[in-house]
C-alpha cells in the first residue's frame, strides 16, 4: 500500500488552517478560493501537485522523510476529498452571498485539520464507518 509521510499530510493540514483563519481575519473569499484550487489540484493531478506537500519537502529533509510514519494514500484522498467538497461548498456560497454558509463550510475544514494535527483524523472515523458500511451491506446482499 502507497503511503504518503506524515510530516507532509501534517503540511498539508497546517495550510489548510492558515488559509482559512486568513481568509477569516481579513474576510477575504480569495484565500479560500485559493485553498480550494491548492487542494483540488493534488486530487486531478496527484499528491505531488500540492503545493504545501512541495514547500514541505523543500523545507524537511529527505531523511527524515524516509524515516516517518506514513498515512495510506488512499485515507489521505479520501480526507482530501472532504475537504475539496466543503471548500467548493464555501466558495460557492461566497459566490452567492451566502456568508454564514461560507463561514460554516470553511471553518469545519479547519477545525477538522486542527483535530488532525493534534492526533485525531475525523476523515478517518468517516472513512472507517463508510468502509464498514459497505462491508456489512455487500453481506447482507449476499445472504
Amino acid at each position: 500500500m502507497k503511503e504518503i509521510p506524515l510530516p507532509l499530510v501534517k503540511a498539508n493540514q497546517i495550510g489548510i488552517v492558515l488559509f482559512v483563519l486568513l481568509s477569516f481575519v481579513f474576510q477575504q473569499p480569495w484565500f479560500i478560493y485559493i485553498l480550494f484550487l491548492i487542494q483540488v489540484i493534488p486530487l486531478l493531478a496527484g499528491a505531488k501537485g500540492n503545493l504545501f506537500v512541495q514547500l514541505a519537502r523543500a523545507v524537511i529533509g529527505r531523511e527524515r522523510l524516509k524515516k516517518s510514519e506514513g498515512q495510506a494514500e488512499e485515507l489521505a484522498r479520501f480526507n482530501q476529498s472532504i475537504a475539496v467538497i466543503l471548500l467548493g461548498i464555501s466558495a460557492a456560497s461566497y459566490v452567492l452571498g451566502w456568508q454564514v454558509a461560507a463561514y460554516a463550510a470553511s471553518a469545519m475544514v479547519a477545525v477538522a485539520a486542527i483535530v488532525a494535527v493534534m492526533g485525531y483524523c475525523v476523515g478517518c472515523t468517516i472513512y472507517y464507518q463508510y468502509k464498514r458500511w459497505k462491508l456489512l451491506r455487500s453481506r447482507s446482499h449476499q445472504s
